[in-house]
């Protein structure tokens, strides 16, 4: 719908994330909206690339957090994906109320969303990962 008024910067753990994102069509989606793509991996969460202007409010999906890690003075809330991605359409922290309307919307698509989560049990990624030539070292 437009700029987000937040700035907002994503980075998928895998290639094969970012693959699935590109493919689905989310990258262009947050592309045209304003969002940063950083190269899939630990890279924010490591918090050695990306650094926010002193004094400045995040939310972040990272695992990890301590003083001026992602910037001088920066105030850091550790949040879910989906209070992250709320957070970053309403460029502020939701109210409980406003929270759960967005968890309730996203719950009708909870199937849909939720299923990357079980790589296992989908058919093609269970086709590649079949397919993978792995080399094996021997001692």
């Amino acid at each position: 719908k437009g700029q987000l008024p937040t700035r907002l910067w994503l980075s998928p753990p895998t290639k094969m994330d970012a693959h699935q994102l590109t493919e689905e069509g989310y990258y262009g989606i947050y592309g045209k909206a304003g969002a940063r793509m950083e190269m899939p991996g630990c890279s924010l969460c490591m918090g050695n690339q990306a650094r926010v202007e002193p004094n400045s409010t995040v939310v972040s999906t990272s695992t990890r957090n301590f003083p001026n890690r992602l910037g001088d003075g920066a105030n850091v809330y550790l949040a879910s994906a989906e209070l992250a991605a709320v957070a970053s359409t309403l460029g502020r922290l939701p109210t409980v109320e406003e929270y759960m309307g967005y968890a309730a919307k996203l719950d009708t698509m909870a199937s849909d969303v939720y299923r990357y989560l079980n790589f296992d049990q989908i058919a093609e990624f269970r086709k590649i990962a079949a397919s993978a030539n792995i080399p094996v070292i021997q001692a």
